[in-house]
């Protein structure tokens, strides 16, 4: 599960809005008796808490994409030693619109530059939009995934439709 549905003080300052949607989750997974790993959070690791918001093309860099296989390998390890042991995998769950964590769509612009000194910011504000991909820690745990040979669903909390991703959740579970 990414790192802010259950801790959402690790997003963006001023972005933490969405405390029920952890209780509602949590609660679903502890009745069903499905354990919950929490992924690290690879902006948090990278940029800290007084980080901007970012758009995917930012994050798309190799310095970036390294760190997110750093701190997410030590999970694919333990998912390989859960299913050794005879657990199931359910699926990760991931949050639509994050650069990093985003499963269907991630927030994308020509975002970046020099705050103070940029006149067409505005602008470059009105054209950040969500696009149908994945966000760059998604792609990175995927192909890690993948080389593990693990198939696991994917699962994203929407945070303009909360309670049709809790149905979806459900629904993977």
């Amino acid at each position: 599960m990414s790192h802010c549905i259950i801790n959402a003080n690790a997003k963006v300052v001023g972005l933490c809005s969405y405390a029920a949607t952890a209780i509602e989750i949590v609660s679903l997974l502890m009745v069903r008796e499905i354990g919950i790993i929490q992924l690290p959070c690879p902006e948090m690791t990278v940029y800290g808490l007084k980080r901007w918001g970012h758009v995917r093309e930012q994050f798309n860099y190799p310095y970036y994409r390294e760190k997110c296989r750093q701190i997410v390998k030590p999970i694919i390890d333990q998912l390989i030693d859960y299913l050794n042991n005879g657990y199931k995998l359910t699926g990760i769950i991931g949050v639509d619109g994050s650069p990093s964590c985003g499963v269907h769509q991630t927030c994308s612009g020509a975002w970046g530059g020099e705050l103070t000194a940029d006149s067409g910011i505005v602008d470059k504000l009105s054209q950040v939009k969500l696009v149908n991909k994945q966000g760059i820690f998604m792609e990175e745990i995927i192909e890690l995934l993948k080389m593990a040979n693990l198939d696991i669903p994917l699962a994203a909390i929407d945070e303009l439709d909360v309670k049709g991703s809790v149905k979806n959740i459900e629904q993977l579970i």
